[in-house]
C-alpha cells in the first residue's frame, strides 16, 4: 500500500500514473478538493492525514517548502506504519533534506529525498529526470519504485543532500536561461523583429549545444586567451540596451550584466574573454 501527501500538479499526475498502473493509493491533500478530484481514478481519498497513510509501506511526498515538509511529516507521524520509508519528491534546501534524513532515521523511518527535473506531463507519462544522493543501501531498497516513475534516475553518490543542491543547481539554470529568452524576446519586440523569427533563428543556430563547453572553459578558469573580449562584449550590450531603450520595451538581465562587466573592466580586465564576471563564483 502506498500513501502519497500533496496533491499539486505534480503530486496529482504521480498519483494518476501509480493508479494506472494498478497500485493502490491513499492520498491527502490540505485543500481536501484537490484530492477528492481523484477519486474517480481510483484513489482513496482522505481527509484525515493520520488515516492517509496508515498501512502505508511508501510514502511519497510532493509539497511547497521545507517548513511544510516538516509540518506535514509531524502531523502524519502517529499514522505511520513501522519501518515505513519516506520519499520526498518536494524542492527543499539541502541542509532540510540531510536534517530530515538524521532525524527519521533516529525514529525508525527511512527517510529519502528525490526531488525531479519533471512537469506534470512527465509525471504522468514516467518521463523526465529524478535525483537521489546518500545511503547507498538506501538507494538500492527504493530504485525500483522510483525507476517507475521516472524516465531516469540519476543516483549522484553517497553524500547526502547531494540531490537536494543540485535540483537548486538546475533550477538556477532554468530561471535565468528563461529571464534570458525573455530579454531576447523584448530585444527582437524593441526592434521590430517577429518572435517566429528569433524561434526559426534558434532552430537553426542552437547556442544551446555549445553550452557544455562553455560550461568547461568556465571550470578551467582561463580567461587570458579571449574568444570574445569583454570591452567588445559591453560594447554589445550597450548595443541591447539602446535599442530596447529607443523601442521602449525592458531588459531585465542584460542591465545586470552590464554592471558587472563594467566593475571588471575598471578592474582592468577588458582585453580578457568576457566570461572572466563569473571568476570569484569559481
Amino acid at each position: 500500500m502506498k500513501a502519497f501527501l500533496g496533491m499539486g500538479l505534480l503530486g496529482s499526475n504521480f498519483v494518476k500514473a501509480m493508479l494506472r498502473k494498478g497500485e493502490n493509493v491513499q492520498i491527502w491533500n490540505r485543500t481536501t478538493s484537490k484530492a477528492i478530484a481523484l477519486e474517480s481514478e481510483g484513489a482513496k481519498v482522505f481527509e484525515n492525514i493520520t488515516s492517509a497513510v496508515k498501512g502505508a509501506d511508501v510514502i511519497h511526498l510532493t509539497l511547497k517548502d521545507d517548513d511544510t515538509v516538516n509540518e506535514v511529516l509531524e502531523a502524519a507521524s502517529p499514522g505511520f506504519k513501522s519501518g515505513a520509508t519516506i520519499i520526498d519528491h518536494t524542492t527543499t534546501s539541502a541542509k532540510g533534506a540531510v536534517e530530515r534524513t538524521a532525524k527519521w532515521k533516529a525514529r525508525g523511518f527511512t527517510y529519502m529525498h528525490a526531488p525531479v527535473f519533471m512537469g506534470p506531463s512527465n509525471a504522468l507519462e514516467g518521463s523526465g529526470s529524478m535525483l537521489v544522493s546518500g545511503d547507498q543501501g538506501v538507494i538500492r531498497k527504493v530504485e525500483s519504485e522510483l525507476s517507475k516513475m521516472t524516465g531516469k534516475l540519476i543516483n549522484l553518490g553517497s553524500e547526502e543532500g547531494k540531490a537536494a543542491g543540485l535540483k537548486l543547481i538546475g533550477n538556477s539554470f532554468l530561471i535565468a536561461m528563461t529571464a534570458g529568452l525573455s530579454d531576447t524576446l523584448a530585444l527582437a519586440k524593441a526592434q521590430g523583429i517577429p518572435s517566429a523569427n528569433v524561434a526559426e533563428l534558434f532552430g537553426s543556430w542552437n547556442p544551446g549545444s555549445g553550452m557544455p563547453a562553455r560550461l568547461n572553459k568556465l571550470i578551467e578558469g582561463n580567461f587570458s586567451s579571449p574568444s570574445w573580449e569583454l570591452d567588445m562584449a559591453r560594447k554589445d550590450a550597450g548595443l541591447m540596451m539602446k535599442a530596447a531603450e529607443e523601442g521602449q520595451t525592458k531588459l531585465t538581465v542584460i542591465p545586470a550584466i552590464a554592471k558587472e562587466m563594467d566593475s571588471w573592466i575598471a578592474k582592468g580586465h577588458g582585453s580578457d574573454d568576457w566570461s572572466i564576471i563569473a571568476k570569484d563564483n569559481l
